[in-house]
């Protein structure tokens, strides 16, 4: 969540350099933003791609760990999965 508000901020702080030097943004936030979006989803339809021609099913799970944390990162309040074994597991017990 902290590399969110940095972001923002620092946004907002170049938002404000521009405003005081009266230039506008590069490019229109909106127009830049889906270019992006367009961006990280196009990567994912040759995994995709090869996936259906291979035979094998596109299901929601798959489509999750190889598409969501490429796509949207990792969400505030998420870690990552490294260890699937319950904590009161321990390396004798498998």
């Amino acid at each position: 969540m902290q590399a969110y508000l940095v972001a923002l901020l620092a946004g907002l702080v170049v938002g404000v350099v521009y405003s005081l030097m009266n230039v506008r943004s590069p490019a229109p936030p909106v127009i830049a933003l889906v270019g992006l979006l367009g961006i990280l989803a196009g990567e994912q339809i040759v995994p995709l791609v090869k996936r259906v021609a291979s035979g094998q099913p596109v299901t929601l799970s798959w489509l999750r760990s190889s598409c969501g944390e490429h796509i949207l990162g990792p969400l505030p309040g998420r870690t990552a999965v490294t260890d699937q074994r319950r904590p009161d597991q321990t390396k004798a017990d498998t």
